[in-house]
C-alpha cells in the first residue's frame, strides 16, 4: 500500500496529542481508548492512528488488551528515559518539579562520566569540548538561547560519549530533553550566567588535562547550579 506524503506528519501529530495528554494526566490511567475513536477525535484514518498508538506502546503509556482494548498506564510503567516523554511531560504544569527529578538523576551520572572522561576523552573528544564552551560564551553573551542551548546540548552529549562507557554515552539524548525543556520552558535567563559557563570550562580544562577529582567536582556543581537557578525562578 502507498502511503501518502502527509502520513507522517499526521501520524506525528496525533502521537504528539496523546503523549501529551496522557503525560499532562488529561488522559488518566486506565482510560480506554480504541483507534476508531482515536480516529475520530483527530480525524485521521485507522492506520494513521494505530502507527501512533505502536509507538505510545513502545513508550510503556498505552496497553492494548484483548477485549478491553487500549488502555492508558499508569506512570510507573512508563519509560520515563525516552527523550519524547520526557519532553512531553515538561510541558505539563509540573515541569519544575519534573526538571528537578531530572536532576537528582544527573547527579549520580554526568560527574561520575567526568571523572571517566578525565582518564578516557580522546584529543578530538577534549577539543569539541573545549569548542562547545567556546560557543555558549559566545552565544551566552549575545543571548541567542537556542544557539546557546545547541552548544550545551553538544557539550554534554559529548561528556558523556568520552566517558568511554556505552552505558553513559546512551542517556546523551535524555540530557538533551532536559536541556530543551528547560530552555523551550522559561526556566533559562535570557543571558545563561557567566558563572554557569565557566564551570563548564572548567570541567573542558580537567578532562583535557587528565584532572578527574576536579572534572567530578565541577559538573556536580554544574547540575546544583541549575537546579538551584530553577528553585529561584518566580512561581
Amino acid at each position: 500500500m502507498t502511503r501518502s506524503p502527509g502520513a507522517p506528519a499526521l501520524h506525528g501529530s496525533v502521537l504528539d496529542a496523546l503523549g501529551a495528554a496522557i503525560a499532562a494526566g488529561q488522559l488518566a490511567p486506565g482510560t480506554v481508548l480504541t483507534l476508531d475513536s482515536i480516529g475520530q477525535e483527530y480525524a485521521v484514518s485507522r492506520s494513521v492512528a494505530r502507527e501512533a498508538v505502536r509507538v505510545l506502546e513502545s513508550m510503556g503509556l498505552i496497553a492494548s488488551r484483548r477485549r478491553v482494548g487500549l488502555t492508558v498506564r499508569e506512570r510507573g510503567d512508563w519509560n520515563v528515559f525516552d527523550p519524547q516523554v520526557i519532553r512531553w511531560r515538561l510541558a505539563g504544569e509540573d515541569r519544575v518539579a519534573q526538571l528537578l527529578s531530572l536532576s537528582e538523576l544527573r547527579l549520580g551520572i554526568e560527574p561520575v562520566a567526568a571523572r571517566l572522561a578525565a582518564t578516557r576523552a580522546t584529543p578530538e573528544q577534549s577539543r569539541a569540548l573545549g569548542d562547545a564552551v567556546r560557543d555558549m560564551e559566545i552565544h551566552g553573551t549575545s543571548g541567542a538561547l537556542e544557539e546557546f542551548l545547541a552548544s550545551d546540548q553538544r557539550f554534554h552529549r559529548t561528556l558523556l560519549e568520552a566517558s568511554g562507557n556505552e552505558m553513559l554515552a546512551s542517556l546523551g539524548e535524555m540530557v538533551a530533553g532536559v536541556l530543551e525543556g528547560r530552555t523551550h520552558h522559561d526556566l533559562m535567563p535570557h543571558h545563561p550566567k557567566p558563572e554557569a559557563i565557566a564551570l563548564h570550562d572548567a570541567v573542558a580544562r580537567a578532562v583535557r588535562t587528565g584532572d578527574p577529582a576536579r572534572a567530578e567536582q565541577a559538573m556536580r556543581a554544574i547540575i546544583d547550579e541549575s537546579a538551584q537557578a530553577m528553585a529561584d525562578l518566580p512561581e
